[in-house]
């Protein structure tokens, strides 16, 4: 049986409140604990006015020649997230760019692309009734648009940058992910950390400092979502 465009996924999104607090090293944290499981992965990004979505450098194009591309990666050592995916472990690995407020259009693009990554893949190995792979991508603002199977939300406390997007998306997350120490609501902390104390009663919270291996906690939920049948629509 084919896949078509109301195939269910297994979908893990991992997202975060800023940059640079480790939302890919998460996500390949989450790969290399499950190896066997043979991860499609990808990174969604936003551009801004003046970056071209072909090759993510400043270019002379209009801003809406280029409305949204799909790479996929090849090489697991060009340094690049998509390429870190790779070398964790991941069957396949996409980087999705979209010009900003453009996601929706960049949505059947990357439902397409997967489609037929999986096809080929399919008709290579001749099992064509083969299970869509679990997808693990890192992105906030792909939660517009789908009800993922688990989202992961990286929180660093000593970080004041906090987009109103992801506090927003706090209460939707199975589990919130501390880098550093865990979140005292009674301690003086920056602004955006003044969270509803029943928001961090109700959500589970682990602390993983760089380096450390997957949370056991995490572990469990993924090995579940892994488990389970597809039921995310992309």
């Amino acid at each position: 049986m084919g896949m078509t465009d109301e195939s269910r996924w297994r979908l893990i999104v991992v997202g975060g409140h800023t940059r640079s607090i480790g939302k890919t090293q998460l996500v390949c944290d989450i790969i290399s604990a499950f190896p066997r499981a043979g991860w499609v992965a990808g990174k969604i990004t936003q551009y801004g006015h003046g970056v071209c979505a072909q090759n993510g450098e400043n270019c002379d194009c209009a801003p809406d020649e280029h409305i949204c591309a799909i790479n996929w990666e090849k090489r697991g050592d060009t340094g690049t997230d998509s390429a870190r995916f790779l070398a964790a472990g991941a069957w396949r690995s996409f980087w999705l760019r979209t010009k900003q407020g453009f996601l929706a259009e960049g949505l059947p693009l990357l439902r397409e692309s997967l489609h037929r990554t999986i096809a080929e893949s399919q008709s290579a190995s001749a099992d064509a009734d083969r299970a869509a792979p679990p997808v693990i991508v890192e992105s906030n603002s792909l939660l517009q648009f789908v009800k993922p199977s688990l989202y992961f939300v990286v929180v660093d406390p000593a970080k004041d940058d906090f987009k109103e997007s992801a506090r927003a998306a706090l209460d939707r997350a199975d589990a919130i992910v501390l880098r550093g120490g865990p979140l005292e609501p009674e301690r003086t902390e920056p602004a955006w950390i003044r969270l509803p104390a029943k928001l961090l009663r109700e959500k589970p919270s682990v602390v993983q400092r760089e380096g450390e291996a997957l949370p056991q906690p995490l572990h469990v939920l993924v090995q579940r979502a892994l488990e389970g049948p597809g039921s995310v629509r992309i």
